[in-house]
């Protein structure tokens, strides 16, 4: 796998298990890259969706990405406090065109007092039936979700009081 340079800007696109390209996130700055882990920060990117809709995230936004965990994390720096969105999807990969993932439909939000919800159930059962997810990934994802709730209430990695600050700092040096 190749490894991005501390600075660089990537594309980060998500795709369905059967194949379909689902999002692509325009410009992310790599801040920290090696064969486990990328941290990158964006800010009012552009977000193209599978249907060519586009849209532009509203504040900036650490995101988390583990080559060994079937979840990544996106810290999002609101007026009101620190939110997360975690998407369940497949560890990622990084070529030439971009980091790359499949998103397995199950979300968990964050909220600033990190109280958490599980999204999109309902999504991920209708999914799971319409594109044959083997029982290996249900059972994977189903034990993913655990670890990561766990992770939330251990505010550990990504959720650790001082991480997402800490990245956003960085992430302002190469603004300049």
């Amino acid at each position: 796998m190749i490894i991005p340079e501390p600075g660089q800007k990537i594309e980060i696109q998500s795709y369905k298990h059967n194949g379909q390209l689902h999002r692509v996130w325009d410009k992310t700055t790599v801040l920290k890259a090696n064969h486990n882990v990328l941290i990158g920060g964006n800010d009012r990117t552009q977000v193209t969706e599978s249907d060519g809709r586009t849209w532009i995230t509203r504040e900036p936004a650490i995101c988390y990405f583990h080559a060994k965990y079937w979840f990544n994390v996106i810290g999002m720096i609101r007026t009101d406090g620190l939110y997360y969105y975690c998407n369940l999807g497949s560890p990622f990969a990084f070529d030439e065109e971009a980091l790359k993932y499949i998103d397995y439909d199950l979300d968990i939000k964050v909220f600033p007092d990190m109280t958490f919800t599980l999204l999109d159930e309902d999504e991920y059962e209708q999914h799971k039936q319409e594109m044959n997810y083997p029982q290996v990934i249900d059972s994977i994802l189903q034990h993913q979700v655990t670890i990561l709730q766990r992770w939330i209430r251990q505010r550990k990695g990504p959720f650790a009081p001082e991480f997402v600050d800490q990245w956003y700092e960085r992430y302002l040096t190469y603004l300049t």
